[in-house]
C-alpha cells in the first residue's frame, strides 16, 4: 500500500492520485485502503511518518539511539557532524515525499497543515541539538540558541538537500560534508 503510494504521489502528484487508483497499483480493494488509512491525506501523512523515521516504530525522532547519541557526544565539531549525517540519511528517505507535500500545501488546507506540523517538528528536533551544543560550548559570537537554531534550520532545509542533490547533482554524502562544514562554521567560534 505504502509503495504503491508513494509511486503514484510522486509520479502525478497529490492531487492527480485518487484512492482508487493506490488500491489499484496495490492490486487491492479501495475499501480496504480506506479502512487503513481512512483517507488520503492520513495516508500521505503516514508516509511521511515512516520516511522520516525510516521504519514504522512508534518511537519519536528524539528518542532514537542515533540521535540520543549525537545529541549526548562531548565533542560540538562531532554532534554537527552526527547532525549533518542523520538529516542525510532521513533526506534520502524523505526527500521524494516532502517534495509531494510542499507542492500539495498551497492548494490544500489539510496539506498545508501536515506541511507546517512538519516544519515545527523538525524546528523543535533542531532546537533540541542546539541547546545541547551550546550545553557544551560558547556558539559563535553574537549567535543565541534561537538563532543558531534557524541557521542549522536553513542549512539542513528539504529545499537546500532538494537544491544541492536534485537540481546541482552532488550526491547525499557531497552534501552531508558540506553542511557539517557549514554548521560548524556558522555555529561555533573559529578555533
Amino acid at each position: 500500500m505504502r509503495t504503491a503510494a508513494q509511486t503514484l504521489f510522486i509520479s502525478r502528484g497529490y492531487s492527480a492520485t485518487s484512492m482508487q487508483a493506490i488500491a489499484d497499483e496495490a492490486g487491492m480493494a479501495v475499501q480496504t485502503l480506506y479502512f487503513t488509512f481512512r483517507t488520503k491525506r492520513a495516508l500521505l501523512s503516514e508516509l511521511l511518518d515512516v520516511a522520516v523515521a525510516g521504519d514504522d516504530e512508534p518511537v519519536p525522532t528524539l528518542e532514537r539511539p542515533r540521535v540520543v547519541a549525537a545529541i549526548d557526544n562531548p565533542d560540538p565539531v562531532a554532534q554537527l557532524h552526527e547532525l549533518a549525517g542523520i538529516a542525510r540519511e532521513i533526506y534520502e528517505r524523505v526527500a521524494p515525499v516532502l517534495q509531494v507535500v510542499a507542492h500539495a500545501a498551497p492548494g490544500d488546507p489539510e496539506i498545508h497543515e501536515l506541511w507546517m506540523t512538519n516544519n515545527a517538528q523538525r524546528a523543535v528536533a533542531m532546537e533540541r541539538f542546539i541547546t545541547a551544543l551550546a550545553g557544551k560550548t560558547a556558539l559563535r559570537d553574537g549567535l543565541d540558541v534561537a538563532m543558531a537554531t534557524d541557521i542549522a534550520l536553513a542549512l539542513q532545509s528539504p529545499e537546500m538537500y532538494q537544491f544541492f542533490t536534485t537540481r546541482r547533482g552532488w550526491s547525499p554524502a557531497r552534501w552531508e560534508k558540506w553542511t557539517a562544514d557549514a554548521l560548524v562554521t556558522q555555529l561555533l567560534p573559529p578555533r
